[in-house]
Formats: structure tokens, sequence, C-alpha cells
């Protein structure tokens, strides 16, 4: 049984992270979330299809299809031939520096709220978003969804990223 008022603060401060995070992303990008979360995706994995794209941020074909229009017609991404029929999407140069920029964003209103907690609470906390990672994961199925306006590099370097481990418990 899950204590209530834990369940409640967990809720709240989801919302709110997720409301700070969101709100620098569309700030910085001056696109949707989803917008945004598109930029991120192609930094790490440029030359997706338009439906693949629209599977890791959420989003189906054609509400995809649209978004990648509104992103293209402001110079942040561009359509390339892929393969056979398949349209590949890529960034520009400008959404590459976009997407830069929206991690950064989303690094620093994150570090603000973690100022509020000491060095070694940080890492307790570490330890038991891991644990909550990987049991989201196994509700929501799909590392590229869950982690889509994820810094990749930040959650890889010098340790393992807890998404990525139960996405390759599952497959194994």
């Amino acid at each position: 049984m899950h204590e209530s008022r834990t369940a409640n603060l967990l809720g709240a401060t989801a919302l709110a992270v997720s409301d700070v995070v969101l709100a620098a992303a569309q700030r910085e990008a001056g696109v949707s979330a989803s917008g945004a979360a598109a930029l991120v995706v192609l930094a790490a994995a440029p030359g997706l299809s338009v439906t693949e794209l629209g599977r890791r941020v959420g989003l189906s074909q054609s509400a995809a299809a649209r978004m990648v229009d509104s992103l293209q017609a402001a110079g942040l991404l561009e359509r390339r031939a892929g393969q056979g029929r398949e349209v590949a999407v890529h960034l520009t140069g400008t959404g590459s520096a976009t997407a830069h920029r929206l991690l950064a964003t989303r690094g620093s209103g994150l570090g603000e709220v973690l100022d509020a907690l000491e060095p070694a609470e940080q890492r307790a906390l570490a330890g038991l978003l891991g644990k909550l990672l990987t049991r989201l994961y196994e509700h929501i199925g799909s590392a590229d969804l869950l982690c889509r306006l994820c810094d990749r590099g930040s959650c890889t370097t010098g340790d393992v990223c807890p998404v990525g481990q139960a996405e390759r418990d599952r497959k194994g």
C-alpha cells in the first residue's frame, strides 16, 4: 500500500518539474512541447522518418507530419530523401543549435530545483529516481518515448542509464 501523502507529494513534484522543464524548453525554442522534444530527439538520432519521430515524441503520424511542417517552416529542420520512398528528417544548423540550447536550459532549470538538496541527498535521489524510471519503463515500454527530452550524455557518462538498462533487460 502506498502512503497517500508520499504519492501526493510525488505527483505534485512531478507535475511542477514537468511544468518547469516544458516552459523553459518552449520558451527557449519558441515551439510546442512536442516540437522541443523532436529537436532533442533528432539531435541524438538524425535522419528518422516522420513516423518514427512521431512515435518517439508520442504523436500520431498525421500530428507528427504537421509538427515537422511547422518546424521546417521555422527553419529548424529539413526533409531529405531516405531509404526507398522514406523521407528522413534532419536538423538544420539553427535546429541543432536550438536543441543544444534546449538541453542547457533544461539542465539549468533542473539544477536550480536540485540545489534545494545537499550533495548526499542528490545522490540518494538519483538512486531512487533510477528505480522509479525502471518501473515507469515497464508501463511505457519505450525508452525513446520516456527519454524524449533527456540529455542522454549526462545520463550515460560514468554510469548506466536506468531506462536503457530496463530496455536491454526486456529485450535480453
